[in-house]
């Protein structure tokens, strides 16, 4: 029983970091596009472009050609 405690305790610790490092990257990148769609400096067309450029650069880094949304997180 107590190695069962142990592997669920440890289980939850690593769950909990690794939750934690998902929600820190997701706030990185949308605060990376709500910079750009809030730029004074960039015309509209500027903003999209910018915003383009976050999707290109987070592609790159994830060596995805395509992004996906699962079905559950579309209705939201």
């Amino acid at each position: 029983m107590a190695t069962s405690t142990v592997n669920s305790e440890f289980i939850e610790a690593v769950a909990a970091e690794m939750m934690s490092g998902i929600h820190a990257a997701v706030e990185c990148w949308m605060a990376k596009i709500e910079r750009a769609l809030e730029s004074k400096t960039l015309t509209t067309l500027g903003r999209l472009h910018a915003v383009q450029e976050v999707l290109t650069e987070y592609k790159r880094l994830a060596d995805k050609a395509e992004l996906e949304c699962h079905r559950s997180l579309r209705a939201h």
